[in-house]
């Protein structure tokens, strides 16, 4: 199947800032939106704390940036879709030119 780079997601890295109490906040600053091509892998439910939660896994697909651009995805990420949003847990390249790189994401949604 083809790699169709037809959905605009918003890359998201997590930057702390100190509370004021001794402790830090986290927030997320955007790098960037991503044209990727999202491919659905598997689901499951789990039990969180006192809720249920669905886990699903995903395939993303993006043009590569060289090491160190600010737009090259990195684990602990995540890529944004309105209100979903999607953890990046590994990056790979897919080709060896190095043209596209191939994201193992997870979406989770508590139900």
């Amino acid at each position: 199947m083809a790699v169709r780079l037809n959905r605009p997601l918003v890359l998201e890295a997590a930057a702390r800032s100190p509370d004021g109490a001794g402790g830090f906040i986290t927030t997320w600053e955007v790098r960037g939106t991503l044209w990727a091509d999202l491919r659905a892998r598997t689901g499951r439910e789990a039990e969180g704390e006192g809720v249920s939660v669905a886990r699903a896994a995903f395939r993303i697909t993006v043009r590569a940036a060289p090491q160190g651009s600010p737009q090259r995805p990195e684990p602990g990420q995540r890529l944004r879709d309105d209100g979903r949003v999607f953890t990046i847990l590994s990056v790979t390249e897919q080709d060896a030119e190095g043209r596209l790189l191939t994201l193992w994401a997870e979406e989770e949604v508590v139900t």
